[in-house]
């Protein structure tokens, strides 16, 4: 079973790096005590401000060997914020080939200088000690990429419109095929020659279809491979990818029609087990992932007895709904065994034998949809990276509170990164000192209650409390006293 329990490590350490040697137990039989550290990275722009335009790039940074009920809750710390990324647009460069060309070596040149520190550590080790005091040789190493499927192009060096993944032609996204991963060692080949003749360089990438970027981040990193640490992401390739393009398809006249649609929302009965719908779900706009995910809830039973616009019947298009309905709920499953993986294949297939329907209908030309392409790499990506809650983008849209809009709005809004970063470390080491007063206050606690005079019958549990009174004993107490007479040094 894949991410049982809430307290186990979810991430499984047997990852498919460039050299199978690294895998946790070969190394730990080859060098005693070594640990793989997972390293997780997430990148994601986001907007500062409703009106103005201002953005910010964050990059974050997590492990693998955290448990994910801790690295869930921001509150814990276990997500941290290693930099920003400017946003500038280099309206300077009048080209726009040459201004995208600019921008995607900004971005590898800034994760060079974030990650580029870790790349000695993958060979030589790094000496880490653990919560329990317990020292480790410890191996980072990149395990995962979080981020939507912008960023994953930006990452991998590869085109919008294609897979990052492996090397589907785009005229067969929307077919149920199994295509070749993307090979690494000829993109570091090809990376190999940015150094040498520029002409050389610029028909190498050509040639093997990926861009002209000089260096990527990840060319450095020893035992990665990009291609297959680009994970899948829940909230923006199904629930506000695949799942909108079905609410359209079947809003269309040619199928259902909005106007029907919307009037089925509006009868619903009232529930406290979903959300209701008064105007629809057609007409709204700027849905967020929480509205896609409650318009799924409701979505089969809107349409389930509905006739399609034409009289005809409706049970090839109730099939291809169900069947993606059924792949999404068994996709976030927060913990996987072989059969739920099995039936997720098999819905898939379900959609893939259905979906023509839609054209046959004339909504649809084609599939040739990366974000639907991109649902047959689900499978293989829980089999090697565990359940998808370690890896969606969810968490990544609830850091972006913590650790740019709140610290936004503690600026001047001029020239903010400076100002942000310089509240961010200030926060920490707040946070750090609370901590270790907890810490320290739980050790001086007694650890059982004081002797009680002998009674006969079983042995009461023994429970261990601090009381507090509502009101002070005593007003107007000088810190002095408070520091000698009661001991409150840190006071």
């Amino acid at each position: 079973m894949i991410g049982g329990g809430p307290n186990r490590c979810t991430i499984p350490i047997q990852f498919n790096f460039r050299a199978d040697e690294w895998s946790q137990e070969s190394l730990e039989s080859q060098r005693p005590g070594a640990t793989v550290v997972l390293i997780i990275v997430s990148t994601d722009k986001t907007q500062l401000t409703t009106f103005g335009g201002k953005q910010a790039y964050p990059v974050y940074m997590t492990i693998g060997n955290v448990p994910k009920d801790i690295r869930w809750k921001p509150s814990r710390g276990a997500q941290m914020l290693i930099g920003y990324i400017p946003t500038t647009k280099l309206e300077g460069i009048s080209v726009k080939a040459a201004r995208r060309r600019a921008l995607t070596n900004l971005f590898h040149g800034c994760m060079q200088t974030l990650l580029g520190p870790l790349a000695p550590y993958g060979e030589t080790r790094l000496p880490m000690m653990s919560g329990d005091g317990t020292w480790h040789q410890c191996y980072p190493l990149l395990a995962s990429f979080v981020g939507d499927y912008p960023e994953q192009i930006l990452v991998t060096c590869t085109f919008y419109g294609e897979c990052p993944k492996c090397e589907v032609p785009w005229d067969q996204l929307g077919d149920l095929d199994t295509f070749a991963s993307r090979d690494l060692g000829k993109a570091l080949r090809t990376f190999a020659l940015a150094d040498g003749n520029i002409r050389t360089f610029h028909a190498a990438c050509r040639d093997n279809g990926i861009k002209l970027v000089f260096h990527p981040f990840w060319e450095s990193l020893p035992h990665a491979d990009i291609y297959v640490s680009v994970t899948p992401d829940i909230l923006h390739q199904l629930l506000q990818g695949v799942m909108k393009h079905i609410i359209a398809w079947l809003s269309d006249p040619l199928v259902f029609g909005q106007r029907r649609i919307d009037a089925r929302c509006r009868l619903m009965p009232l529930n406290h087990q979903t959300t209701l719908f008064p105007r629809g779900i057609t007409t709204l706009s700027h849905v967020s992932g929480k509205e896609h995910k409650n318009m799924c809830r409701v979505l089969l039973g809107l349409i389930v007895d509905l006739p399609l616009t034409g009289s005809s019947s409706p049970a090839r298009v109730l099939k291809a709904v169900r069947s993606l309905l059924d792949f999404l709920y068994l996709a976030q499953l927060p913990s996987q065994t072989t059969d739920t993986i099995s039936r997720l294949e098999r819905s898939l297939v379900a959609f893939h034998e259905n979906k023509d329907i839609f054209v046959d209908l004339g909504v649809r030309d084609h599939f040739n949809i990366p974000k639907i392409h991109s649902l047959l790499h689900y499978g293989p990506s829980i089999c090697l990276f565990g359940t998808t809650d370690n890896y969606n983008t969810k968490q990544t849209e609830r850091l972006h509170i913590d650790f740019t809009k709140d610290a936004y709005r503690t600026t001047n809004h001029k020239d903010v990164l400076p100002q942000m970063t310089t509240w961010l470390e200030r926060r920490e080491k707040v946070q750090q000192h609370a901590k270790f007063l907890d810490w320290q206050q739980w050790q001086h606690l007694p650890t059982s209650a004081p002797p009680q005079r002998p009674f006969t019958g079983p042995p009461r549990p023994i429970t261990c409390y601090l009381k507090m009174a509502q009101n002070p004993t005593l007003r107007r107490v000088s810190f002095e006293d408070i520091t000698h007479g009661y001991s409150a040094i840190a006071f």
